[in-house]
């Protein structure tokens, strides 16, 4: 067992936390990039700084977990390719899909009626589905390289980079 000391001391991160590190920062960079483009179509007051202290927060957010970066385990590369959105649109699809399958998959564990738990069921299904198909839609076109932790982690950086430039 590893003390905290010699945990201090590793080189890098465990893959386990690499992996939490990418999909958080790729959660927040999708939604600050969202939350700028439809800021300023929020009218109310009250409701529009709640969006900017949201995209103040998230802005923070990522620029602290960005410094974690370098100490994934197989390191970052610089990438300057242009601006694409479809990779953005893709990306909020794919998260949309997977918080559909997670919302699906409570509910059901508090359904007792029989009639909507085969109801959720169905739709859980169907989100399984369309979360599939939109990830292979992203790996097929290299927004998503999730079997190449190095290129996966740079398009995260990338991505909240873009976000934070906004």
């Amino acid at each position: 067992m590893y003390t905290y000391e010699q945990q201090r001391k590793q080189q890098h991160l465990a893959w386990h936390e690499t992996m939490e590190l990418h999909e958080l920062t790729a959660y927040q960079s999708n939604q600050l990039i969202h939350f700028k483009m439809v800021v300023d179509d929020v009218k109310d007051p009250q409701l529009h700084a709640l969006y900017v202290e949201a995209i103040q927060g998230v802005e923070q957010n990522l620029r602290e977990l960005l410094q974690y970066y370098p100490l994934a385990p197989q390191g970052t590369r610089k990438d300057k390719s242009p601006v694409d959105l479809t990779a953005f649109y893709a990306g909020q699809l794919l998260g949309f899909a997977k918080t559909a399958v997670r919302s699906y998959a409570i509910g059901i564990t508090e359904t007792a009626t029989p009639q909507l738990r085969e109801t959720l069921q169905k739709q859980l299904n169907a989100a399984i589905a369309l979360h599939a198909k939109v990830f292979y839609f992203m790996l097929e076109r290299g927004f998503y390289p999730s079997y190449d932790l190095p290129k996966l982690l740079q398009n995260d950086v990338n991505t909240a980079n873009q976000a934070l430039s906004l």
